[in-house]
C-alpha cells in the first residue's frame, strides 16, 4: 500500500499579542490532534505553521507600547512558541514571516507569487481613493482606521474586516471612519495599486467549491459552514478585484521596477498564505533536502494539503489563497510541477470560543478588557491536557461555544478523571496488588468478555472514521464511551467479590481491563499526548504502542506492568479563575 502524505498547516497568529484559550481551539488543537492521529497510521505528515509579522497589526501594537515592530515580533513569536510547546502542539516548523530566520526564504517565495500572477496578466493596475491622514501626512493602513460597519452598522470594523460580522470590506466604506494615529477624521486622497482579478476565477473556485458539496452532505470532511460562507459569497455578491499592495514599508516589497511600486509592499493577507509554502521550504532545507523540496508537498498531487484556521478566516483560505494558487498555474505545464500549487484537500474551520465566568453571561473573549484564559498563565498552574480534553470536547466545531469556568472543573472531575483516571488506577492499582504486578492469565473468555474485547474494536474503527473526517469532538466521545465501558466491565465481573472465590475469574476480568486499558492508550494519545505516554508507562508497551493497526493488540499473559501514577489531578473552579474585575 502506497504511504500516505498530508501536509497540515495551522491559521498563522499575529506576532503581536499573547495566546489565548479561543486561538488554541479555533485551530491548532484541532489540527495538533489530527496530525498526531495521521502519524499513527503511518501516514507522511509535514506540520507547517509561524506567525505572521507583516503589515499593520505588528506596526499598531508596535506604536502602542513604544517599541521596534522588529523587537515586538521577536517577542511574542517566542512567545507563542513556548505556549505551543507548553500545550504539547507540536509543529515540524514555527517560523516566521519577518523573522530573521525566515525572511529571505518568505520574501522570495511571497514575491515570486506575485510577479507570476502579474504575468499572466491577473492584476489590474489601478488609482483609487483611500483614506489618509493629514496631521501624519499618511495614507492610513487598514487596521489604523476604526468606524462603522456598512453593512451590520458594528462599531467594531475596521478598514479591511468588521470584527461583528466578519465580513470583508474596503476602508473607504467604513461609516464614520476614524484615525487610530491621531483620532482625526481621515480624508479621502489618491492612491494607486495592484488588484487581484478575483472574477477571472471565480468560475473555476466555483467548480471546486461546489464539488465539495456532496462530500459535506456525507458528514465528511468539508463543514457546512466552510462552504456556505464561501459559496454563499460568490453567489450573493461575486468576486470583485481586490487589492493586493498596500502604502506600508514593513513587509515584503513589492517586486516590479515601477515607480508607482515605490513604499508599497505586499498586501498581508496576499503574503501570509504563502508562509505555509516558504516555511515549508525553510524546513526541507533544515532537513537537508533542499529548499527546492518544497515542491514534494505542494505541487504533487499524491500530497493532501489540509489547512486548520478560525471562522474569521474562511474567505481568504477558501476563496483568495485558492485563487492565488489558480493564478499561478502553467496552463502549458503537461507535468503538473511548475507553478501548480494543490489546491487544499480541506479547510477545516472552527467557529469563535466565547468565555463564561461564574455568576455572569457568557461573553465574547475580549483581549482589550482582559475577558480571556491566557495559555501563558494557565500553564504556569495547570497541566496541558485536562486543557486539551476540555477544548475538544466544547469544539465550536458548527457554531459557537463557551469556554465555561465551573463546566471546565466539571468535565476534568466527572468524565476525565472519574470515568478516564479511575479506570486504569483501579485497573493498575489491582493487578499490583493481587497479581504481583503483572498481567494476568487470560483464559477461556466468557460472552462479557468477548463483549468488552468487541468493545475495543468497534472503538477504534469509530474513533479512527471521525478522525479522518476532521469531527474531533465525536471521536473523543468515542474514547470516553470505551474508558465508561471498561468501568461498566470492571463492575459487572467484580474481580474485587471474585478474588476471594476464584482468582481464575477475577484475573481474566483483570486481564480484559488491561486489554482495554491497552486500547484506551492508543486512542487517547492525538488527544492527550501527555497522558498517553503515563498510560504506556503504566502498561509497560514499549516501541511503537501509538501505532493505531496495534491498539487492540493483546498484552501478554505475564508481562510485568509500570508503577500506577496519577493520570488526572482534581480541580477546584477557585484554583483556575482570579476575580475578572
Amino acid at each position: 500500500m502506497t504511504q500516505r502524505r498530508f501536509l497540515v498547516t495551522a491559521a498563522l497568529p499575529y506576532s503581536n499579542g499573547r495566546l489565548h484559550v479561543g486561538h488554541i481551539a479555533g485551530a491548532y488543537l484541532p489540527a495538533d490532534t489530527y496530525v498526531r492521529y495521521l502519524r499513527s497510521t503511518g501516514a507522511d505528515v509535514r506540520f507547517i505553521c509561524g506567525s505572521d509579522d507583516n503589515g499593520v497589526a505588528a506596526l499598531k501594537t508596535a506604536k502602542e507600547q513604544g517599541r521596534s515592530v522588529e523587537e515586538l515580533t521577536a517577542s511574542y513569536n517566542a512567545a507563542q512558541a513556548r505556549d505551543f510547546a507548553g500545550l504539547r502542539i507540536e509543529f515540524d516548523i514555527y517560523g516566521g514571516t519577518h523573522q530573521p530566520e525566515y525572511v529571505r526564504v518568505h520574501e522570495r517565495f511571497s514575491q515570486d507569487f506575485f510577479l507570476k500572477i502579474n504575468a499572466k496578466g491577473l492584476f489590474t493596475k489601478k488609482s483609487s481613493k483611500q483614506l489618509f491622514d493629514t496631521q501624519v501626512n499618511q495614507f492610513l493602513p487598514d487596521r489604523f482606521v476604526r468606524g462603522t460597519c456598512p453593512f451590520c452598522k458594528s462599531d467594531r470594523a475596521y478598514g479591511d474586516q468588521c470584527e461583528n460580522c466578519g465580513r470583508a470590506m474596503d476602508q473607504t466604506a467604513l461609516l464614520n471612519p476614524l484615525s487610530l494615529m491621531t483620532q482625526s477624521t481621515p480624508v479621502l486622497r489618491k492612491t494607486i495599486h495592484w488588484y487581484l482579478r478575483l472574477d477571472r476565477m471565480q468560475s473555476k473556485l466555483s467548480e471546486w467549491l461546489a464539488s465539495k458539496k456532496d462530500i459535506a452532505a456525507s458528514g465528511a470532511s468539508w463543514r457546512s459552514t466552510v462552504l456556505n460562507q464561501s459559496l454563499g459569497r460568490i453567489e450573493a455578491e461575486g468576486l470583485p478585484e481586490r487589492a493586493m499592495t498596500r502604502d506600508l514599508t514593513w513587509g515584503v516589497p513589492v517586486p516590479l521596477d515601477d515607480p508607482d511600486a515605490k513604499g508599497k509592499s505586499l498586501y498581508v493577507w496576499f503574503d501570509a498564505p504563502i508562509g505555509y509554502v516558504s516555511f515549508t521550504a525553510a524546513l526541507c532545507e533544515k532537513n537537508g533536502e533542499g529548499a527546492d523540496a518544497y515542491a514534494h508537498w505542494w505541487k504533487d498531487t499524491n500530497c493532501k494539503i489540509v489547512h486548520f484556521i478560525g471562522e474569521d478566516n474562511i474567505v481568504f483560505h477558501a476563496i483568495t489563497w485558492p485563487a492565488m494558487m489558480l493564478a499561478t498555474h502553467d496552463s502549458n505545464d503537461t507535468q503538473g510541477v511548475s507553478g501548480e500549487y494543490q489546491l487544499p484537500h480541506n479547510v477545516v474551520a472552527n467557529s469563535f470560543l466565547n468565555i463564561k465566568f461564574p455568576g455572569q453571561e457568557e461573553q465574547k473573549i475580549s483581549k482589550s478588557r482582559g475577558m480571556a484564559v491566557w495559555i501563558e498563565d494557565y500553564l504556569q498552574q495547570f497541566d496541558a491536557d485536562p486543557l486539551r480534553y476540555y477544548l475538544t470536547a466544547v469544539a465550536p466545531e458548527n457554531a459557537r461555544t463557551a469556554f465555561d469556568f465551573d463546566d471546565f472543573v466539571s468535565r476534568n472531575n466527572g468524565e476525565l478523571l472519574n470515568a478516564f483516571g479511575n479506570f486504569f488506577n483501579r485497573t493498575i492499582t489491582f493487578a499490583h496488588k493481587y497479581f504481583d504486578g503483572k498481567v494476568p492469565q487470560r483464559g477461556t473468555l466468557e460472552a462479557v468478555d468477548v463483549e468488552q474485547l468487541n468493545r475495543c474494536k468497534v472503538a477504534v474503527d469509530r474513533t479512527g472514521a471521525e478522525l479522518e473526517a476532521c469531527h474531533f469532538k465525536g471521536a473523543l466521545a468515542e474514547v470516553m464511551a470505551l474508558a465508561r465501558s471498561g468501568n461498566g466491565y470492571f463492575d459487572v465481573t467484580k474481580p474485587f467479590l471474585s478474588r476471594k472465590t476464584d482468582m481464575a475469574a477475577c484475573g481474566r476480568g483483570i486481564n480484559i481491563c488491561l486489554q482495554t486499558a491497552r486500547t484506551l492508550t492508543t486512542l487517547v494519545a492525538p488527544f492527550l499526548p501527555t497522558i498517553g505516554e503515563n498510560c504506556a508507562r503504566m502498561l509497560q508497551l514499549g516501541e511503537g504502542w501509538q501505532r493505531w493497526s496495534r491498539a487492540c493488540e493483546a498484552i501478554a499473559d505475564g508481562q510485568a506492568l509500570g508503577a500506577a501514577v496519577i493520570l488526572v489531578k482534581k480541580l477546584e473552579t477557585t484554583d483556575l479563575i482570579a476575580d475578572p474585575h
